[in-house]
């Protein structure tokens, strides 16, 4: 199983959703690339580090990297090493010089290690072939497809328990529609 390695080409308001953001992640040495939608915080968290701005108090990446420095470990790297229902997986890979230490981590957090320690971001071949789009290539458009009209058909009960699932796979881009859909209904 091969891996590539990543850049961040990008941070942008994403226009799928409100209050997200597409984090673009460039495959080394081509033209593809990989649009990965975070929330407003994460986003918040990488671009602060890209920037070199110090806030007053420490974020959480802040606090995370200063406990991976009090026991002495350090971030080697980050890789993407799962695409799987519209979910990315990473693994954070931690050092103490001895043995190194795999983390199950979300993508947007290994990121935001990633860029405070300056360590190398890859992706197995598998995901970039799943979910990398040449860079010259339009974004995908916003078109009602098959699954937001099956949405439509369903109760709010319906809605409700798809949106506990969602949480519980940690599939929190659909969850975030689905309760935006609930609200939008109770609101009518």
């Amino acid at each position: 199983m091969g891996k590539q390695l990543l850049n961040i080409t990008g941070i942008s308001q994403s226009n799928l959703q409100s209050n997200t953001f597409a984090l673009i992640l460039g495959v080394s040495e081509s033209k593809k690339r990989i649009p990965i939608i975070i929330g407003a915080y994460e986003a918040q968290a990488i671009a602060i580090e890209l920037e070199g701005l110090n806030p007053s108090r420490p974020l959480t990446h802040d606090l995370m990297r200063n406990i991976i420095n009090a026991f002495k470990l350090k971030v080697v790297e980050v890789c993407i090493n799962k695409f799987h229902e519209g979910v990315f997986y990473a693994i954070i890979s931690l050092s103490d010089g001895e043995k190194k230490i795999d983390i199950d981590a979300r993508t947007s957090d290994a990121v935001a290690l990633a860029v405070r320690y300056d360590c190398p971001i890859y992706a197995f071949d598998e995901v970039i072939e799943a979910t990398s789009m040449e860079e010259d290539a339009e974004p995908p458009s916003v078109q009602k497809d098959v699954e937001e009209e099956e949405e439509q058909a369903r109760t709010i009960e319906e809605l409700e328990a798809y949106l506990k699932e969602l949480i519980e796979m940690e599939n929190y881009e659909e969850a975030s529609k689905i309760r935006d859909e609930i609200n939008n209904r109770k609101d009518k």
